[in-house]
């Protein structure tokens, strides 16, 4: 069923990675910047991040459209990247394509996905708004039978729908799902996707990662004991697939090395000091003040100034900074200095874009 997971990547996604969701380079023209994409990727992989997310909505949707069709090109850019890091390094990558849209288009993209080299596709389920859970599992069962899947709860401001517990324990229990991101950006909702893999019996088998970017650091710290056929399982949320950790993304690995350490475990105080402070970051970063409309300009804003894109510009035209914005990332770059990583970038920039 599909194509297998090499052994050394189902073992990074169950340890918990750091997965940025990639964002699109364009040049003032609004098209494809070939050589500031690559450097963005090949940013993340010397930060340390252990997986790179393309096709996502943080590279915008958009991309699919036949006017850009830059699809397939961008997850082969991130292909080409990624095999020259593991040939150089020998350290694994996992590769996840974003997949959207009903039933002919998902699977159409994961086979472009799984040509390149994919070992996982983010499945989107905004396409069926109003569809049963029945035609959902239908649907994702289409889609598992070419490729190992990484579920996808997405919140519906930015094209997600509702999904009930009854749907994650069935999705669940389709056996080429691999791993779910969480990203309702809601407990309760997110409470409901540890359930279903609990109730599934698969949770030993199916990682879970959080896309909760306004939660991020408290995902990672909590246990779950979730009661299930007369014993407690316990499971956690074991990393991020983020497009918050697409911006000062070394300092991201280094938070996730100190939640997997230990670092955080005696000092609950500083832990949620921390939580807060990286929330008021993604605040910013992503707009919550204007229901998240500026969340991938925003993005582009922080890559910009770090040098690593020359401008914030997007397919959609009228995609832009809101009001206020800047100064929100203002704000937070200056209460914040500790959580960026500018030197990082400042110091490596000219060999990514070379």
């Amino acid at each position: 069923m599909g194509n297998p997971v090499p052994v050394a990547i189902r073992v990074a996604i169950n340890k918990g990675i750091v997965i940025p969701a990639l964002p699109l380079a364009l040049n003032w023209e609004r098209k494809l910047d070939e050589r500031r994409q690559r450097a963005i990727i090949r940013y993340y992989l010397d930060a340390g991040a252990g997986g790179i997310a393309a096709g996502v909505h943080t590279t915008q949707f958009a991309i699919r459209l036949p006017e850009f069709n830059l699809y397939a090109p961008i997850l082969k850019i991130t292909s080409e990247e990624t095999d020259r890091f593991v040939r150089s390094t020998g350290k694994p990558v996992v590769r996840v394509a974003g997949v959207l849209g009903k039933t002919r288009q998902a699977v159409r993209e994961t086979e472009i996905a799984g040509k390149l080299g994919y070992h996982a596709v983010l499945l989107s389920l905004g396409a069926f708004r109003d569809s049963s859970n029945s035609i959902l599992i239908r649907h994702c069962k289409a889609v598992g039978e070419i490729m190992p899947i990484f579920g996808f709860y997405l919140q519906p401001a930015v094209g997600g729908r509702k999904l009930d517990l009854d749907f994650w324990t069935e999705f669940a229990g389709i056996q080429n799902v691999i791993a779910i991101k969480i990203a309702p950006f809601n407990r309760y909702q997110t409470l409901d996707v540890v359930r279903g893999v609990v109730a599934s019996g698969r949770a030993d088998e199916i990682a879970l990662y959080t896309g909760n970017d306004d939660n991020i650091l408290i995902d990672l710290l909590t246990e779950y004991r979730i009661p299930f056929e007369n014993i407690t399982v316990s499971k956690r949320i074991v990393g991020g697939l983020l497009g918050h950790w697409a911006v000062w993304t070394q300092k991201a690995v280094k938070l996730l090395e100190s939640v997997q350490n230990g670092e955080f475990d005696n000092n609950t105080g500083r832990a949620l000091a921390l939580a807060g402070r990286i929330t008021d970051c993604n605040a910013a970063f992503f707009d919550a003040a204007n229901n998240f409309k500026g969340c991938i300009t925003g993005l582009h804003e922080v890559l910009r100034r770090q040098g690593l894109l020359e401008g914030i510009w997007t397919l959609d035209r009228k995609e832009r900074l809101s009001r206020g914005q800047k100064e929100e990332i203002d704000r937070v770059y200056k209460s914040y200095p500790e959580l960026n990583d500018d030197s990082f970038v400042a110091d490596n920039l000219d060999k990514w874009l070379s």
